[in-house]
């Protein structure tokens, strides 16, 4: 939305509570915690944010406003993974406004957690055609085409995601993958180290580091990132796969085979993903 359209949104809401706190100033304090609910105040759970926004729509205040608590809702069931009713109100906040760049964003991420990267990046492209600065909607649809194992359009948009905004969370440990699949080691571990200095406890970006120093033949450091990755997340296969695989290059057969084993567990096909990272 444009800053333009947030201060109507603004004003309209502020003369409604204008209006309500001369005629029941009671009503006008309910209006103001809705609002505040809606606009996430509450983050115990989703569940204050749904029924926050519930209750603006219910009251049907302005058009801008419905655009608003629509998204809003809409990101609500996102976190709580119920994508479908996600879906369902970013279709209504967009046929209220199809300008509104966030909601097709963020109905591009609802599509994306259900697995259907395709019609996600539709969403993507449309939110980047409304808003050509919108780093977050460039970092989505990398990720899409990383989960499509379209590498090369993935690392342009992390590009772009960078340049526009370098402290967007997850860019720099999502370029540091897919420049570590592309086989572009030095630059995809000076964006790892970047991602690590942004956040220590990045269990992506030590996993992604260490599938670095796999390649780099470095396998004690190897062993170190797995391992540091497996304590934020100990049942990330990728980290115990990569971890194995270490292990075994330096005679540790025991230990290597029980990562292999543990990582398998996991994820069945985990084999076939380093088969495609160039270890057969």
């Amino acid at each position: 939305m444009q800053l333009g359209a947030t201060r109507s949104i603004v004003r309209a809401v502020a003369a409604a509570l204008m209006v309500l706190l001369v005629a029941a100033p009671a009503a006008a304090q309910s209006l103001l915690k809705n609002m505040e609910l809606c606009n996430g105040s509450d983050r115990s759970s989703p569940q204050p944010q749904i029924d926050g926004c519930t209750a603006l729509i219910e009251a049907a205040e302005t058009p801008n406003s419905l655009i608003v608590a629509y998204n809003n809702r809409g990101n609500a069931y996102t976190a709580k993974g119920d994508y479908d009713r996600a879906i369902e109100d970013y279709n209504q906040s967009i046929k209220l406004n199809s300008g509104y760049a966030k909601a097709f964003n963020n109905r591009g991420v609802a599509y994306q957690k259900k697995g259907q990267h395709d019609r996600a990046i539709e969403d993507f492209n449309e939110a980047i055609n409304l808003n050509s600065n919108y780093a977050h909607a460039f970092a989505n649809r990398a990720e899409a085409y990383q989960k499509k194992h379209e590498y090369d359009r993935a690392a342009r948009d992390y590009d772009e995601a960078i340049r526009l905004e370098p402290a967007l969370p997850g860019v720099w440990s999502g370029r540091c993958w897919v420049r570590a699949v592309l086989g572009e080691l030095p630059a995809a571990l000076e964006d790892c180290n970047k991602a690590l200095q942004l956040d220590a406890k990045d269990a992506a970006s030590y996993d992604s580091r260490g599938l670095i120093r796999l390649k780099m033949g470095q396998f004690d450091p190897a062993i170190a990132d797995y391992s540091s990755a497996l304590r934020f997340e100990p049942k990330q296969a990728s980290s115990l796969y990569g971890r194995g695989l270490a292990r075994l290059k330096k005679g540790d057969a025991s230990a290597g085979n029980a990562d292999i084993a543990a990582a398998r567990a996991i994820e069945a096909k985990i084999a076939d993903d380093f088969a495609d990272y160039g270890f057969k």
